[in-house]
């Protein structure tokens, strides 16, 4: 598989923000916002579920110092981090990235869907969702 990301970190093209030893950060060819920045995984990675946690924790600490120098050096109050993982959500490369967005007051874009999803279930999706996470605790009690 040749990743557009992998190659971008292989080749050292990227415009880089920030290179870490897992992370890194580089300005996307069509920023949304002056300062628009992708946080990717230094290792190919598809999405968020095949993401190692400590990888994840190293992406999310990088997205968060990004954003305080959003707020610092741009002067922006706010910013959108967004990120799309595996089929149906839209992933535009199957490498995990972050957007994060520097936002002002009034900038013109929206970045929040304004539609609601088609897709319907059976029972209490919240009750569900509680239910897996619970699942582990039960199986190994003390855990």
């Amino acid at each position: 598989m040749d990743c557009v990301f992998c190659r971008l970190l292989r080749e050292d093209t990227g415009r880089w923000v920030a290179r870490e030893a897992d992370v890194c950060a580089f300005t996307p060819l069509n920023p949304l916002a002056p300062g628009h920045t992708l946080v990717v995984p230094t290792r190919h990675y598809a999405g968020v579920l095949d993401t190692p946690p400590e990888v994840l924790a190293a992406s999310m600490s990088l997205v968060q110092r990004l954003a305080a120098a959003m707020r610092s050096a741009l002067a922006a109050p706010g910013v959108n981090v967004l990120s799309a993982s595996g089929p149906g959500s839209e992933q535009s490369v199957p490498h995990l990235h972050f957007h994060v967005v520097p936002r002002w007051v009034d900038d013109g874009i929206s970045t929040w869907p304004t539609d609601t999803s088609r897709h319907r279930l059976v029972g209490d999706p919240g009750e569900m969702l509680a239910d897996a996470l619970d699942r582990p605790r039960r199986a190994h009690p003390g855990a």
